[in-house]
């Protein structure tokens, strides 16, 4: 039998839309309450994140994709969930009276109840491990998501069951209840003093980010839902509530000590960036997700963003020892920084950057990626040049490159071979393999006869010769490094790169390196995501090399063609805590 056209019942596919709405809107909470913590202002509680947080709050979609399944339910064996009109005065009026009323006042004691030790411990403490809260710090046991689905169940039941039931009820009830809960848990406040002013019972009927983050710092206070009432009827109101309220109002942008300055890889770098999605941030990005094509729509309308928008914008936040850190991204991709036509426009924003850093008071500014393009701007020289007066201090991290990969050769290595371009840092890496008594082999004529000239002894000269064979067992590599030259390599080489980016991996019996990188000490803090393919707390030497110019306070530039001592940033990384890594990706 076909069911007619007209008779057909349209609300399971709203019930779908919403979903789908529903992640959307979470997913923007979660990326502007990120963005607005790694700024500083207005934030609550100054504290860390941790990758161990973003673990537990992996999850957070799950509870609306079962929401979904059970209205699906709802709408199938219940008439008054069919068929529904757009709007009806009388049930949304039952559905706010209530909400108000019987939701939550057993909220508020199912909450206290969660409290007592018996239930926190089983259930609840999940919740609240995470005292910096998130967007997705919502997540909580699958057993209190059920009890709380029947609470917000009442109204909805209700009105379904007396046949008042509407879109706007639903809609509007789910939506109020996903922005109360974003906005409790997004550790920013912006809910304007001056509306509690011109309304002074707004703050018995809605609560405020500072108001659920004491619940989450104090455990005892602040247990209602979204109307505080209940927590001043009861007395457990906590007392630096409004403090605490006005201190966030008035907290202003945090100015960072160092700055690191990178740019967007890709155009699916956005979900893999700390703005995106946090499980994706939380792993290396070191492959394309298959279903990323699903979201093709948006990473279309990003790049349109990117490049009508074409601002720097801050991405995260971290602190070493008392050293504050900041990772602003130029919303270029690697594509665009290849293409001559866009050098100027590039080298614009990245002016414009450094001195916004120097306005802001920054020490010391690290150019990340292909910000230190040799061909853009001769490994920031050119900015120097520009403004010779500049306060903050450009570094290229060239020194730490140069140590790192001398230090992750192999002992016993007698014999190594470049292959790829040649650039600044891999002239510097040969000359300080040559003093170490290592032959450095080259294939090209030019790159010898630089590297002969700048050698100071006339027994290093014969560390060096011109190799055209490709029998070395240990390959350094730059940028383009073809495909062709890796399948002539020998079964067991052991390939270090020395480039920005990875070599693309060819064969499967050689030992492939990741890029100059180190990993961090436990107190560099609030890591809760991957540097582009890096595994997890592991830094690019690039960006240590500007941590290391601000915890020692050098006050020098390291562009153009000048490299810091190699020997003494090195030193200086070691001591603070940094560790060589000889992992290859697998």
């Amino acid at each position: 039998m076909t069911m007619d056209v007209n008779t057909r019942d349209s609300t399971t596919i709203l019930i779908v839309l919403l979903l789908l709405t529903r992640m959307l809107h979470n997913q923007i909470w979660i990326s502007f309450s990120r963005y607005k913590t790694a700024k500083g202002q207005n934030r609550i509680v100054d504290k860390n994140i941790e990758l161990e947080q973003v673990d537990r709050e992996r999850n957070w979609d799950d509870q609306i994709i079962f929401t979904g399944l059970l209205s699906y339910l709802v709408n199938y064996y219940f008439e008054g969930a069919q068929h529904l009109p757009i709007w009806r005065l009388d049930g949304v009026t039952i559905v706010i009276v209530l909400h108000v009323g019987p939701v939550e006042f057993l909220y508020y004691w199912f909450h206290r109840a969660l409290h007592h030790h018996f239930l926190y411990n089983r259930y609840h403490s999940h919740h609240h491990s995470s005292i910096v809260t998130e967007p997705i710090t919502s997540v909580i046991h699958p057993s209190e998501h059920i009890v709380y689905f029947a609470l917000f169940a009442i109204p909805l039941m209700t009105v379904v069951l007396c046949g008042k039931a509407s879109v706007a009820t639903f809609v509007g009830y789910v939506m109020y209840i996903d922005v109360m809960n974003n906005m409790g848990h997004c550790n920013f406040e912006f809910i304007p003093k001056s509306l509690f002013v011109m309304f002074p019972p707004l703050k018995y009927i809605m609560y405020t980010p500072t108001y659920h983050s004491l619940h989450h710092t104090q455990f005892r206070t602040n247990y209602s839902l979204f109307m505080p009432f209940y927590d001043y009827i009861y007395g457990t109101l906590d007392k630096s509530t409004d403090m605490l309220y006005e201190k966030s109002l008035k907290q202003k942008e945090e100015s960072p000590h160092v700055v690191h300055l990178t740019h967007l890889t890709t155009p699916e770098a956005i979900y893999h960036m700390r703005l995106g999605f946090p499980s994706l941030a939380s792993k290396p990005h070191t492959s394309s997700k298959w279903y990323l094509w699903i979201l093709s729509p948006v990473t279309f309308l990003s790049m349109l963003i990117t490049r009508v928008y074409g601002k720097t914008f801050v991405i995260e936040r971290n602190v070493f020892k008392d050293l504050k850190l900041q990772t602003w991204t130029i919303p270029k991709y690697r594509t665009q920084y290849l293409m001559q036509g866009q050098r100027q426009t590039i080298n614009g924003l990245i002016e414009d950057t450094i001195l916004d850093a120097e306005a802001k008071g920054v020490k010391v500014l690290t150019l990340g990626l292909l910000n230190q393009r040799e061909e853009s701007n001769n490994n920031g020289e050119l900015f120097i040049r520009r403004n010779p007066k500049l306060k903050v201090k450009l570094v290229d991290g060239s020194s730490l490159v140069v140590a790192v990969v001398v230090n992750n050769i192999p002992r016993g290595t007698t014999q190594v071979v470049f292959r790829g371009n040649f650039n600044k840092i891999a002239c510097y890496l040969a000359l300080a393999l040559c003093q170490k008594g290592i032959q450095v082999a080259v294939s090209r004529e030019k790159d010898y006869e630089t590297l002969k000239s700048k050698l100071n002894s006339v027994d290093d000269h014969d560390k060096l010769i011109i190799s055209h064979v490709y029998s070395h067992k240990t390959w350094l590599v730059g940028e383009g490094l073809t495909k062709e030259e890796q399948m002539k390599a020998s079964k067991g080489t052991i390939i270090i790169p020395y480039s920005q980016f990875p070599p693309k991996k060819v064969r499967k019996d050689c030992v492939y390196y990741t890029t100059p990188s180190m990993l961090t000490p436990k107190y560099l803090e609030n890591v809760d995501s991957c540097e582009n393919w890096l595994p997890r707390r592991v830094l690019s030497a690039w960006r240590i090399a500007g941590i290391l110019h601000g915890l020692e306070d050098w006050k020098v530039n390291e562009c153009g063609e000048e490299v810091f001592n190699i020997e003494k940033i090195w030193e200086a990384s070691i001591r603070h805590g940094f560790s060589p890594i000889m992992e290859t990706f697998t």
